[in-house]
C-alpha cells in the first residue's frame, strides 16, 4: 500500500494501480485500499473502473457523502449522466448542505436538458460557496447557465 501511495504522490497513478493489483482479494475489498484504488483510477482517468470502485465504497459506507459524489462524477465521465444523477440522489441526506452536491447536480441536470432544475441547484451551490461561480463560468456542463 505504501508503494502505491508513493506512486500516486509522484503523479503516476498507473504504477499505483499496478502495485495494488497483486493484493489478495480479502485486502482489495477493504475500505483503505478501495479509497486508494479510487484515487488512482480517477487520476488515471479510468472512469469505468473508478465508477465501480466508488459505487462499492458507497455500499460499504452509505453515510459517506464523498463516495456518492465520486461515484456520480465517474459515471458522468463515462457518459452515463442519467445514472450519475440517480446515484448522486441516492446519497446521504448530509449532501443537501454540500455546495459540490448542488453544483454537480446542476451540471448533470443541465446536460440532461432539465435547465430549470439545474438553475435552482446552481443557485444553491453559489449561495453555499460563492467561489464556485468562477469555476462555473468555464464548465462545459454549464454552458449558458453561470453567466446569467
Amino acid at each position: 500500500m505504501r508503494a502505491a501511495v508513493g506512486w500516486l504522490e509522484l503523479g503516476l497513478p498507473g504504477d499505483a494501480l499496478l502495485e495494488l493489483a497483486p493484493l489478495p482479494w480479502r485486502l482489495q475489498v477493504r475500505r483503505p485500499i478501495l479509497e486508494l484504488r479510487l484515487a488512482a483510477e480517477m487520476a488515471h482517468r479510468s472512469w469505468n473502473a473508478a465508477s465501480e470502485t466508488a459505487r462499492l465504497l458507497c455500499l460499504k459506507d452509505s453515510s459517506e457523502p464523498r463516495f456518492f459524489l465520486n461515484a456520480a462524477f465517474c459515471l458522468h465521465e463515462t457518459g452515463d449522466t442519467l445514472a450519475a444523477c440517480r446515484w448522486l440522489l441516492r446519497g446521504p441526506k448530509a449532501l443537501v448542505g454540500d455546495a459540490i452536491f448542488h453544483y454537480n447536480l446542476a451540471c448533470y441536470l443541465n446536460v440532461l436538458g432539465q435547465h430549470t432544475r439545474a438553475r435552482g441547484h446552481l443557485e444553491t451551490a453559489f449561495h453555499l460557496d460563492g467561489k464556485l461561480r468562477d469555476e462555473a463560468r468555464d464548465d462545459a456542463d454549464l454552458v449558458g447557465m453561470a453567466e446569467e
